[in-house]
């Protein structure tokens, strides 16, 4: 009776020790939110400035895989819409041209500066065949209804072209004169390769510049989207994920489906194997890397359970890893992820076809290279008769951009000014954007856009009924010009 006395007395010291460890983690770490004041609100015509992007989304600058560029008759005309739109702006900068693609240069006072670079696009993606009928309004009106400018491109990218455009028109009429050189770079084709931001890069790289940083599109201000955290969070892309697709083949003798050979041993039955257990075995991930860096930088703002077990992952560490594997969009932050996308083989019923392929596409974590990749999938199929082929366009994940530096301090700093209340972190972007090409001219490139996106706007993205809200077109006005003319004067 004794001993069982004293073995519940040590439980409950152990359970009491073990909470108070918890417990003290938890306040341990505290807010890493730099503290600013509210900027006052800048004078911005939120109407002209819809009617602007309204103008610009009306301007059908498709571009697709396959195709060099947009359309040239409407890129033309949506640059001939900025050319009357920005008069002070083009009277002030340079404008360069790279096919359809733009540079604009607003030459700083000190030549010895380091100068940035804001990004954005001039095409959108099609709209899905058939889809045309299931938009509210029309996907190339440009219609301004119910606080929003709706269309293909008001959000990807037009938003951010328009809103950059107009706090540089501002600040020119101003009379502002940056100290830092100023770049903005407007390519024609992301959608389909970014062969204009290539062109881009590779000319100031061989003039030798060396940016500051860079800001192209890339994460949002999300709004309810992080669970256990209810205020906004802008995650500051301070990585993108590599790409690389892998043909998977394999050639047996062909022949008859009445006399199949032994169990398992077709071209189908062999690839389908290998397929399935490169897709079974992927490469390993966790809560490290970026992801460690955000959840760290977002704990101390959570509340509950949420906050408790992200400050003490030691302990509770595999169940969220677990929790946010089972999640499509919090999976691909954690590892390079793995997507069986083509199937090939046979062309009649009753005929054995004699060679099977297959492709897979892997979005590569800071951290695993294609090597490595490669190497994985061979050491999972374990099979010398499954040849394993690296496709064309596979390309290393980017390097991870610092954060204790100008440029992640000036858009951290800009966007706790310009929208009260909001979290900042690091985050990791899982899609390409043009700003890959820049890491030759850049060792700080960052993938942001100051929209604010809820979970109903998501499937909007690249998907119907594509919209921006006319408040949020303003306040990107206000964060462009707030951040222009902090890091310019830097």
């Amino acid at each position: 009776m004794k001993t069982l006395k004293r073995l519940s007395v040590g439980l409950l010291v152990l359970v009491v020790v073990l909470a108070a460890v918890l417990v003290l983690n938890m306040v341990r770490q505290g807010s890493r939110q730099v503290a600013v004041q509210p900027l006052p609100r800048l004078a911005v015509d939120e109407a002209s400035v819809a009617a602007r992007l309204s103008a610009a989304v009306r301007h059908a600058t498709v571009s697709m895989d396959g195709q060099p560029m947009a359309t040239a008759d409407a890129i033309e005309a949506l640059q001939v819409q900025l050319r009357e739109d920005y008069p002070k702006l083009h009277a002030a900068l340079k404008l360069e041209r790279f096919g359809a693609s733009l540079l604009y240069t607003w030459p700083g006072s000190d030549s010895k500066a380091e100068p940035i670079l804001l990004m954005a696009h001039q095409d959108v993606v099609p709209i899905a065949p058939g889809t045309e009928k299931d938009w509210t309004e029309p996907p190339f009106s440009g219609a301004i209804k119910d606080g929003f400018v709706w269309g293909r491109g008001s959000w990807d990218d037009k938003g951010n072209l328009i809103s950059q455009m107009e706090a540089i028109e501002m600040l020119v009429a101003s009379g502002y004169r940056p100290r830092r050189t100023v770049y903005l770079a407007y390519g024609a084709d992301e959608e389909a390769g970014g062969t204009g931001a290539m062109a881009i890069a590779k000319a100031l790289k061989e003039r030798g510049v060396q940016l500051e940083f860079v800001l192209d599109e890339g994460l949002l201000i999300t709004d309810g989207l992080v669970p256990g955290l209810k205020s906004p969070a802008a995650l500051i892309g301070v990585a993108e994920k590599g790409y690389l697709s892998l043909r998977l083949s394999v050639s047996t003798a062909p022949g008859h489906s009445s006399m199949p050979p032994a169990k398992g041993q077709s071209a189908i039955s062999l690839l389908a194997g290998a397929v399935r257990r490169v897709d079974e075995q992927q490469m390993p991930g966790g809560l490290r890397g970026v992801a460690g860096d955000l959840f760290a930088t977002l704990a101390p703002e959570m509340s509950g359970g949420a906050h408790l077990a992200l400050t003490n992952l030691w302990l509770f560490g595999p169940l969220l890893e677990r929790q946010l594997e089972a999640g499509a969009s919090t999976n691909a932050m954690l590892r390079t992820t793995t997507a069986p996308t083509i199937f090939n083989a046979g062309n009649k019923e009753n005929v054995l076809p004699g060679r099977a392929e297959a492709t897979i596409n892997f979005r590569l974590l800071p951290g695993d290279s294609v090597a490595a990749v490669v190497a994985h999938v061979k050491e999972v199929v374990a099979d010398e008769r499954i040849e394993v082929t690296v496709l064309p366009g596979a390309q290393e994940a980017s390097p991870v951009s610092p954060q204790e530096v100008l440029g992640y301090r000036v858009i951290e700093r800009t966007v706790r000014e310009v929208f009260p209340g909001t979290l900042v972190a690091p985050g990791l972007m899982i899609g390409a954007a043009d700003a890959r090409h820049y890491v030759g001219v850049s060792e700080r490139i960052y993938r942001f856009s100051p929209v604010l996106a809820k979970p109903e706007d998501l499937p909007r993205f690249h998907g119907t009924n594509e919209r921006l809200s006319t408040a949020n077109l303003a306040d990107m006005v206000r964060f462009y010009h707030r951040l222009v003319s902090e890091a310019a004067a830097h």
